[in-house]
């Protein structure tokens, strides 16, 4: 019964387009809440709501570093279930034109740091 709840958590998880591009940009590190917002034309709550969902299913993994929060995807000691799911959604999406437009957005950010990041999007 525990495996079929965890299943319809991450099923219902990956039922939208933001949060697997949220998936995908974590794919190959981590980032701040900052830096995955300003890849998103979306309000910080909607993105909170996305990454709680994510995190609630067991697809990604939290991390507070002072006033920062940082994501990356469940490790290796997860459930089967959430590491064929994720194997599953980067394998299929990776060369989707949004995540690689997505990647290349997150390059040019990756290089600012996080307190920077922060300021732009409060001076917005």
């Amino acid at each position: 019964m525990v495996f079929l709840k965890n299943l319809l958590n991450i099923t219902k998880a990956l039922a939208d387009e933001n949060r697997i591009r949220i998936l995908l940009l974590l794919k190959d590190q981590e980032l701040c809440v900052c830096q995955i917002l300003e890849v998103f034309d979306l309000a910080p709550s909607t993105v909170s709501k996305h990454l709680s969902i994510l995190y609630q299913a067991g697809l990604i993994d939290s991390r507070k570093c002072g006033r920062w929060v940082y994501y990356r995807l469940a490790g290796a000691e997860s459930p089967r279930e959430i590491t064929d799911a994720l194997a599953w959604v980067t394998a299929s999406a990776e060369d989707d034109p949004q995540a690689k437009a997505d990647r290349e957005q997150l390059s040019k950010i990756i290089c600012l740091p996080p307190e920077e990041l922060c300021k732009l999007q409060a001076a917005r």
